[in-house]
């Protein structure tokens, strides 16, 4: 019998556990996890093993102890993107429990990186003159190898305090006389208090356990866009400083904003749901960083159920995939005229890409809208470094980011299943590192409190 037992070893778990721990050492804390421990994540295409996503039944990218924080371990410090959390409990409480975060990270060795604010008056005026407004937030980019070392820390901290157990499946979850029951391949686990934290991998298996209790999701959402390669002083402008400037444009038609902006970085494939995506690398994961610039420019749509809106993008990026991985490529003058774009064009053009893809015509490959919400944010951008974008501008179909559905809770993330906690992206909540981190420590206050 457990105190608090937690299903998913990713951030808001991991914080969670950390938070209560600071206060009570004695409580008895079990974590589940469905993947391996951080010392066994190792990805066959990370490695060299593999070009292409070989569908392994554990995914050592995206499940295992740390989560999506094993990778680049970008932590944006802000209520401007990355979830909603601050609609549920506040602006400022959320900026606290993510400095509380920064502070933590940095006893573990993230202070070997700066901390740094992308945040620009007189460029917040200039796009609010020009149709569009720049999200800001501070930073702290911690890469792979700092993120590893991090995590490894916490882990053996957490070695001696916590009982966690990797690659355990839970089947089902059921309550009797106000006992949760987990039930897995080789035991079953009691507490009184369950917070299912399995982030954007909890897929069908997250909603089989709500469904356990009449919890249903009232949206899911999913991002689709166009990823960008440019000139790598293109925006010199804006940038200054700056690794990043995260632009949104809004209308009565549609929101369009630049997500995961790598200056000097490459573009890489993705491997998600079964689906080749165009997904960004920052040139800190690189041995040979690119003279370019890349970005993803995505648009929001939000549908009833997580089933719609995952068949949704599957439907766009399997036709694009072909069954062969294939990504389409696009300059940006031919995407304006609505021709394609010929390998031969590619091999001349000015912008190099970084990844092999096929040449093509976005037009008849992509819904407009996502065409639209390029074209459109393309145009504020022009005006605010006060120049045309180099029509060699490479342009790829197409990236997508997918988020778990949401799920009605109480301010503290209780379900109407008393006892039992959605946290972090999972809930719908949050959709960053950081704000899934804060989700954590949120709770584990909470839980304290009680």
């Amino acid at each position: 019998m457990y105190d608090i037992i937690i299903v998913g070893a990713g951030m808001s778990g991991i914080f969670l556990a950390y938070t209560l721990l600071q206060t009570n050492t004695k409580l008895k804390i079990l974590m589940i996890e469905k993947g391996r421990k951080l010392i066994d994540r190792t990805c066959p295409i990370e490695i060299g093993l593999s070009d292409k996503c070989v569908d392994c039944n554990i995914c050592n990218r995206l499940q295992g102890f740390g989560g999506m924080g094993r990778s680049e371990g970008k932590f944006n410090y802000t209520n401007d993107f990355g979830g909603h959390l601050d609609e549920k409990i506040g602006v400022d409480k959320v900026l606290n429990l993510m400095e509380y975060v920064d502070k933590t990270l940095c006893s573990y060795g993230a202070d070997k990186i700066k901390l740094y604010s992308t945040e620009n008056e007189a460029l917040s005026k200039r796009a609010k003159e020009n149709n569009c407004r720049i999200l800001t937030t501070k930073v702290r980019h911690l890469g792979t190898n700092l993120s590893y070392e991090i995590l490894n820390k916490m882990y053996a901290y957490f070695e001696t305090k916590v009982d966690i157990k990797f690659e355990t499946n839970i089947i089902s979850i059921n309550k009797n006389n106000d006992i949760f029951n987990l039930k897995s391949n080789e035991n079953v686990f009691k507490s009184k208090t369950v917070v299912l934290a399995t982030g954007i991998s909890g897929g069908a298996k997250f909603l089989k356990y709500c469904k356990s209790f009449n919890i249903v999701p009232y949206r899911s959402r999913v991002d689709l866009g166009i990823r960008v390669e440019m000139k790598g002083d293109q925006l010199k402008s804006i940038l200054q400083d700056y690794l990043e400037t995260k632009i949104c444009y809004e209308d009565n038609e549609l929101t369009a904003t630049t997500y995961c902006m790598n200056a000097k970085g490459k573009v890489v494939k993705k491997y998600q749901e079964g689906l080749v995506m165009a997904d960004g690398q920052n040139y800190l994961e690189t041995d040979h960083p690119s003279c370019n610039l890349n970005f993803s420019i995505f648009a929001p749509k939000y549908f009833p159920s997580s089933n719609e809106a995952k068949n949704y993008a599957r439907s766009i990026i399997k036709s694009i995939n072909k069954e062969t991985g294939r990504i389409v490529i696009q300059r940006l003058e031919d995407l304006i005229k609505n021709r394609p774009t010929t390998m031969e064009q590619l091999v001349k053009n000015s912008i190099q890409a970084t990844i092999d893809s096929d040449g093509g015509n976005l037009y008849e490959e992509i819904p407009l809208v996502y065409i639209n919400a390029l074209l459109r944010i393309f145009a504020s951008i022009e005006k605010l470094i006060g120049t045309e974008i180099d029509k060699d501008t490479l342009l790829y179909g197409i990236d997508a980011k997918f988020y778990e559905p949401e799920i009605n809770t109480s301010i503290h993330f209780e379900t109407k299943e008393k006892g039992l906690y959605v946290l972090g992206d999972c809930s719908g909540t949050t959709y960053s590192l950081s704000q899934a981190a804060a989700s954590g420590v949120y709770l584990g206050r909470h839980l304290l409190e009680k």
